[in-house]
């Protein structure tokens, strides 16, 4: 499995409670993907949402993303090395 850092653009005053929401509706078909969404993380400001989850591939991120509701991600980039 790879992990994947996604962004999503164009989401000036996102709340708390929408990320919440949006984050919960992706959950909700993960496994269906064979995908796990660890966190989200967003700045209302710029309207820029960051997404970190583990899957097989950025295909089934973006379905996932698609399937669940919770907005189609904009970039998806693989994290494969941490520290």
């Amino acid at each position: 499995m790879t992990r994947f850092m996604d962004v999503h653009h164009g989401m000036q005053g996102i709340t708390a409670q929408q990320l919440q929401q949006g984050h919960d509706a992706t959950v909700a078909v993960e496994r269906e993907e064979g995908v796990h969404f660890e966190h989200a993380w967003a700045d209302p400001e710029s309207g820029t949402v960051y997404c970190l989850s583990e899957g097989p591939s950025a295909e089934a991120v973006q379905r996932a993303h698609e399937r669940g509701g919770g907005g189609v991600p904009d970039e998806i980039h693989a994290v494969p090395l941490s520290v």
